[in-house]
């Protein structure tokens, strides 16, 4: 089982983890709410999970231009 960390916004992949387990309690998942649970975690028909948070380059283009936090997805 893989955890594959994408960008919602550009689709980048930052980061994953190859594990036989996860525990994803340890992760932290279970502090989220249900909404972001659902918005957040794809599960893949491999078994996998993408985990779609945002990038720095990403999270840097949200603070110079704020008014871009009310579009989905703000890269064309």
């Amino acid at each position: 089982m893989s955890l594959i960390y994408t960008c919602r916004h550009c689709g980048h992949e930052i980061g994953k983890l190859d594990e036989p387990v996860i525990d994803t309690s340890m992760l932290g998942f279970d502090q989220l709410s249900s909404e972001d649970r659902e918005q957040m975690i794809q599960y893949l028909e491999n078994g996998d999970m993408e985990i779609q948070i945002i990038c720095e380059d990403c999270q840097e283009t949200l603070k110079s231009n704020p008014q871009y936090h009310e579009l989905d997805f703000f890269i064309q």
